[in-house]
């Protein structure tokens, strides 16, 4: 049974950095892409950012110049580096991995969400 299990997310001031990580852990063949999603409240989920398994980064326009994704597939870990954090960043966030486990091809699989809070 594959699971993604995020960090624990916080409380922040505006301005302030946040790092979250997820953990891949199961039955895994391999791991492609790896991503980050959010929700706030009253808005539908959105994604913020991804990383290809050749290590190829996207990001929400929001996001871009102030959020960092990485990996580590030694670790099955994604990162999410949050900086110049604002108060509109405030959601739960959510990561997503396509992993390959034996018998099937590979699927879409999230965690269980993290709240992340930025305010003074």
């Amino acid at each position: 049974q594959v699971q993604l299990l995020e960090s624990e997310g916080g409380l922040v001031q505006p301005g302030g950095s946040l790092r979250l990580s997820c953990v891949a852990s199961g039955s895994i063949d391999s791991i492609r892409d790896m991503a980050w999603y959010r929700q706030a409240p009253g808005k539908q989920r959105e994604w913020v950012a991804a990383v290809t398994s050749d290590g190829s980064t996207n990001y929400a326009d929001s996001v871009k110049g102030r959020f960092t994704i990485s990996r580590d597939d030694y670790k099955n870990t994604v990162y999410l580096q949050m900086d110049s954090l604002k108060p509109e960043d405030t959601a739960v966030y959510y990561c997503n991995a396509e992993i390959r486990s034996a018998p099937y091809y590979y699927r879409a699989y999230w965690g269980q969400g993290t709240q992340v809070t930025v305010s003074s």
